[in-house]
C-alpha cells in the first residue's frame, strides 16, 4: 500500500485551511466553550479540513510563500477569517449573559454566583440558566449548522490568503460590541421595569406604614415577583432568540463580504 506523496505546496495549502476552520470552531458557541477539550477542537478542525480540502480548486490556492513575515501574516490571516467570523454568535451569548446578570441584581440574586464553567468566571445564578436556555435554542434551531456552511461558504467569499481588514470591517465588529448591550437590555427591561415599581410601591409603604420593616418584606418579595415574571418572559425570550439566530446567516455573509 503506498501512501500519497504530498508536495510543500499542498501541505501549506492544507494548513492554511485547517487554520481557519480550527479558529472558527473555537468561536462557536457550543464547540468552543471551555468544557469542550482542545483534542477534540483540533480533531473535529482536522476532519473538517480533511473534508473541505479537497473541494478547493487546486488554482484557487495561492503559491505559500518561504518568507518567515510573509508565511506569518497569511496565516494570521487566516485565524482572524475564523474568529470574525464566530465573533457574531459570542456577541449574542455575551448579551444574554449581561441580561442576567442585570435581572439577578434587581432581583438580589447579585451575591448569589455559581462558577460558570464555561468562562470560568463567577456568573450570577440567572445568568448561567439565561445562558443555558439561549444554548438550547442555538441547537435547536440548528445554529451549529449554520457555522458549518459558513465555513464551506468563506471559501467562495475569501480564499486562502485573501483576507483584507478595513474600516468598513472594524466598524461592524464595533457595531456587533454594542449589541452586547442592547441585547442585554432588551431582554432584561420587562423584569427590570417591574422590579422598578416594586421598589417604588415598598419605598410607598415605608414612608405611609414605618411599622412595616420593608427589608425583611421587600427580599422575598422581589425574589417573588422577579421569578413570576422571569417565567412570564421566557417565551419571548425564546422566540426573540429564535429571530436573533435566523438572523445569523445573513450577519455573517456581510462579515464575509467586508473581509
Amino acid at each position: 500500500m503506498q501512501f500519497p506523496v504530498l508536495n510543500f505546496q499542498q501541505i501549506s495549502s492544507f494548513s492554511l485551511v485547517f487554520l481557519r476552520i480550527t479558529a472558527l470552531i473555537v468561536m462557536i458557541p457550543v464547540f468552543g466553550d471551555r468544557t469542550v477539550p482542545a483534542r477534540v477542537k483540533a480533531g473535529l478542525g482536522l476532519i473538517l479540513a480533511v473534508i473541505i480540502y479537497p473541494f478547493l480548486k487546486t488554482e484557487a490556492l495561492p503559491p505559500f510563500s518561504t518568507n518567515f513575515i510573509s508565511m506569518i501574516i497569511g496565516m494570521t490571516g487566516e485565524v482572524l477569517i475564523g474568529i470574525i467570523i464566530g465573533f457574531a454568535a459570542r456577541c449574542i451569548f455575551a448579551g444574554v449573559q449581561s441580561a442576567g446578570e442585570l435581572i439577578g441584581f434587581q432581583m438580589g440574586f447579585s451575591m448569589a454566583s455559581v462558577l460558570d464553567p464555561l468562562s470560568n468566571i463567577q456568573i450570577s445564578a440567572l445568568s448561567e440558566f439565561q445562558y443555558l436556555i439561549a444554548m438550547m435554542v442555538f441547537l435547536f434551531v440548528d445554529g451549529h449548522h449554520i457555522f458549518l456552511n459558513a465555513i464551506v461558504e468563506s471559501y467562495r467569499s475569501i480564499p486562502p490568503l485573501g483576507f483584507t481588514f478595513s474600516g468598513s470591517l472594524m466598524e461592524m465588529l464595533f457595531n456587533y460590541t454594542r449589541e452586547v448591550f442592547v441585547i442585554a437590555v432588551k431582554i432584561s427591561a420587562p423584569i427590570m421595569a417591574v422590579m422598578i415599581f416594586v421598589n417604588v410601591g415598598l419605598g410607598v409603604i415605608a414612608r405611609t406604614v414605618p411599622q412595616i420593616n420593608v427589608f425583611i418584606v421587600g427580599f422575598p418579595l422581589q425574589i417573588a415577583v422577579g421569578f413570576f415574571f422571569l417565567g412570564l418572559s421566557i417565551p419571548l425570550f425564546v422566540n426573540w432568540l429564535g429571530t436573533v439566530f435566523h438572523q445569523l446567516p445573513a450577519d455573517i455573509r456581510q462579515l464575509m463580504l467586508l473581509m
